[in-house]
C-alpha cells in the first residue's frame, strides 16, 4: 500500500440527482489494483482534502467509477469537479461484499447506499431482488439504468411522494416484509442509514434468514484507510481495514450500542 495517490483523470462526470454525480476516472499512468465490489478508495481533490468513496461501478478496464454526493468540503470539491481534472486516488480498501454462487440474492439500499451495491446486480444469481428507496423520487439513483436491468426484480419507494409518482411510498422495510423469498438460499446485501439496515436485518431474521446470511455496510470517519489512525474504530473493528463490509452476527451487538 503506498501513502502517494494514484493520478487518475475525470473522463465523464453524468449528474444522479440535485447532489449526486458519478464521475468515470482513468489512469494518468499505471493503474491501481482491481476493485471488488464493497471496497472503497481514498479521493483526493488537490489542495482540499481526502475522502473515502466506494466503488460504484467495475467496468473492467481499468476505469474507477464513483457515485458522490455532495456533503462536506472534499465531497464538495470532487462533485464539482469538471472533465479532464486529474485527482488522486488511493486503494483498494476494505472489505468486500461475499456472493454465493448460484443462489438468491436480496440487495436492499437506502439512498446513496445502492452505489456500493451497483456492482452487485450483474453478478449471476438464481434470482435477484433489488429493494431501494430514497426521500423523494428526485433522489432515487440511476433510475434509467434500473428500468433496464430485465433480470432483477426491482421495488422502488420513497419516504415522501411528488405530483407524478405513482410508486410506492415508505420505508424499504415495508416491501422486505412482504416479498417472497427462500430464507435458507438467500444472501442478503444491505447498505444505508444504520437504523435502515437494523430494521432491515430485524426483518429478514424474523422470516428466517440466518443472521450468517446478512451482510451490512458500515460508515465511520476513515482518514487513513488503512487502519493506523484509528478514525473510523467501531468498538473492536477499524472499518477501513475489517469493513466497511460486516457479517450482520459480527455487526449487530456493535449497532445496537448506543453511540459507539
Amino acid at each position: 500500500m503506498t501513502w502517494v495517490p494514484t493520478p487518475y483523470r475525470v473522463v465523464t462526470r453524468t449528474v444522479e440527482t440535485h447532489d449526486c454525480v458519478t464521475l468515470a476516472l482513468r489512469p494518468v499512468g499505471e493503474s491501481l489494483p482491481t476493485f471488488r465490489p464493497g471496497q472503497f478508495a481514498m479521493l483526493y481533490a488537490h489542495g482540499v482534502g481526502e475522502v473515502p468513496i466506494s466503488i460504484s461501478a467495475i467496468p473492467g478496464d481499468g476505469t474507477l467509477v464513483h457515485t458522490i454526493r455532495a456533503v462536506g468540503a472534499v465531497s464538495r470539491a470532487l462533485h464539482d469537479t469538471a472533465p479532464g481534472t486529474v485527482l488522486g486516488v488511493r486503494g483498494p480498501f476494505g472489505t468486500a461484499w461475499q456472493l454465493g454462487g448460484t443462489e438468491d440474492l436480496l440487495v436492499v439500499a437506502g439512498g446513496i447506499g445502492l452505489a456500493p451495491l451497483r456492482p452487485v446486480l450483474s453478478h449471476p444469481n438464481q434470482r435477484t431482488v433489488l429493494i431501494a428507496g430514497a426521500r423523494t423520487p428526485q433522489d432515487l439513483l440511476y433510475t434509467a439504468e434500473l428500468a433496464r436491468l430485465s433480470d432483477v426484480d426491482t421495488v422502488l419507494t420513497v419516504d415522501h411522494g411528488e405530483p407524478g409518482w405513482h410508486g410506492r411510498i415508505g420505508f424499504v422495510t415495508e416491501p422486505l416484509a412482504s416479498i417472497p423469498l427462500a430464507p435458507d438460499r438467500t444472501t442478503a446485501l444491505l447498505c444505508g442509514p444504520e437504523p435502515m439496515m437494523r430494521f432491515c436485518a430485524r426483518t429478514l431474521l424474523s422470516r428466517g434468514v440466518p443472521a450468517e446470511r446478512i451482510q451490512v455496510s458500515l460508515e465511520r470517519n476513515m482518514q487513513c484507510g488503512s487502519g493506523l489512525c484509528g478514525h473510523c474504530q467501531l468498538g473492536p473493528l477499524l472499518l477501513c481495514r475489517s469493513g466497511p463490509v460486516v457479517g450482520y452476527p459480527v455487526a449487530e451487538p456493535l449497532l445496537l450500542a448506543k453511540e459507539l
